[in-house]
């Protein structure tokens, strides 16, 4: 790959910060017992809030100029509300600032500006405290990359091209449409609104049927535009010379993700990781509820869950790409990375998968993966000093009266049988019994 001289002498400074500030967390961290990111970050936060409103004032001008009247109006308004929520984030720790992946991130950031000349320059990035595989670009020109993304692509190629969809997403204005069509929908409501509370018969049958059409015609919408974006994103990425077949793979990979991991948590590691001498195990945590005797089939579907689908199914969109560029058309396996730098990478953000969770308040999730990492012997210290944190935050909830707030309740149907288990595990333990297994754990830790 060729760049100007100017550019290459930038990425090579960048490399060569990145390497630096890598192998720093080599030393401090990988080498002994990892330490989660340091999110005591005031002074970046607030320097980029100072930043950020000269950016929000500039687009809420240019939404007015560009849709004069009530939509304008709207549109301005809507985008206030989200940065009200957005302060929010920024105020709560959601993001970090400064980090390796944004090292990283800029360095390929760059690597497609250089080749895609319709890239703008003033995108800033931001790295979210999110373990969810996701990547957004807001209209405003903030791109949001979730730290999550990390653990479920094989290499740098793969991220690149999701860089390069959601870019695709802001070159084709793809938020500011929807929301001007949402606009647009609800004024044309307010008419069919009025003739159904009007109508003497089948009122409710009819306003149910304008709801799901309303549901149906947004995610024919939304749909089109991933596909669109899958498109243009494939061309950006094709510019960069880098190789074809890994635009697709990253597809798949995503199609992989669940909010629950796959991984079964056997029955002997719960009695490995909750017996002590002081509290031995006890054979009833593991009863089961039972929901033999549910009639699912008495359950039936309002809406066709395809149609309501925003992301068209994977499969969908890699045939779509493959008929327009045919260059595509083989497939070939996934290749996992080599380089040194990525790899780190995406070891930090398995080590911030427990910390994350902690943070976003996903207790039960947190315990549930802590069990998984632990039963594959990884990292046993490390794990084990989140397991009490969350046990300790799970006693409280408990205590308090609150836990529905971070534990799921069983749902047969739309649940492994290894979560089935964990639920039911937690869900049986008493008040005492989690108090003594999240002093097992917090004194155990160093």
């Amino acid at each position: 790959m060729y760049f100007c001289f100017t550019t290459y002498s930038i990425l090579m400074m960048r490399k060569y910060i990145f390497l630096l500030l890598l192998c720093l967390a080599f030393i401090n961290g990988f080498s002994q017992e990892y330490q989660p990111i340091d999110t005591a970050d005031y002074a970046q936060r607030k320097a980029f809030v100072e930043r950020y409103k000269l950016i929000r004032d500039q687009y809420s001008k240019t939404l007015k100029a560009k849709y004069p009247g009530n939509t304008g109006k709207e549109l301005a308004k809507n985008y206030a509300e989200f940065q009200e929520s957005f302060r929010k984030e920024i105020k709560n720790r959601d993001y970090v600032f400064n980090s390796n992946f944004t090292e990283m991130l800029r360095t390929y950031f760059e690597m497609l500006k250089n080749k895609n000349q319709n890239i703008p320059d003033d995108i800033k990035i931001l790295v979210a405290r999110d373990n969810t595989p996701n990547a957004f670009c807001v209209q405003d020109g903030v791109f949001i990359v979730n730290m999550g993304l990390f653990n479920w692509i094989d290499n740098e190629e793969q991220l690149i091209s999701i860089l390069g969809h959601e870019l695709g997403h802001k070159l084709l204005t793809h938020s500011e449409n929807w929301q001007k069509k949402l606009i647009e929908t609800e004024l044309n409501n307010k008419t069919q609104v009025s003739e159904i509370s009007s109508s003497k018969i089948n009122k409710t049958d009819k306003a149910f049927k304008l709801y799901k059409n309303q549901m149906y015609e947004s995610s024919v919408f939304r749909r089109k535009n991933e596909s669109d974006a899958d498109s243009i994103g494939y061309v950006m990425y094709r510019n960069t010379g880098l190789k074809k077949s890994e635009y697709i793979n990253s597809l798949r990979n995503l199609q992989k993700f669940d909010t629950i991991s796959p991984t079964v948590v056997k029955v002997e590691t719960y009695r490995e990781l909750f017996s002590s001498a002081e509290h031995p195990f006890k054979e009833k945590w593991l009863k089961m509820e039972d929901f033999s005797g549910y009639n699912y089939s008495n359950f039936k579907e309002k809406f066709n869950k395809d149609s309501l689908s925003t992301h068209p199914e994977v499969v969908e969109r890699i045939n779509l790409l493959k008929k327009n560029f045919p260059e595509i058309s083989q497939d070939e396996p996934s290749i996992k990375s080599e380089d040194k730098d990525f790899l780190a990478l995406k070891k930090m953000a398995r080590f911030e998968i427990l910390p994350n969770f902690y943070h976003s308040e996903d207790y039960g999730l947190g315990i549930y993966t802590a069990m998984q990492f632990l039963q594959d012997g990884e990292e046993e210290t490390y794990y084990k000093n989140w397991l009490g944190k969350n046990f300790a935050k799970i006693y409280e909830a408990r205590k308090n009266y609150n836990l529905n707030r971070y534990l799921d309740r069983v749902d047969p149907k739309n649940q492994s049988e290894s979560y089935q288990q964990f639920l039911n595990f937690m869900w049986n333990l008493s008040l005492e019994d989690i108090k003594n297994i999240a002093d097992l754990y917090t004194q155990k830790s160093p």
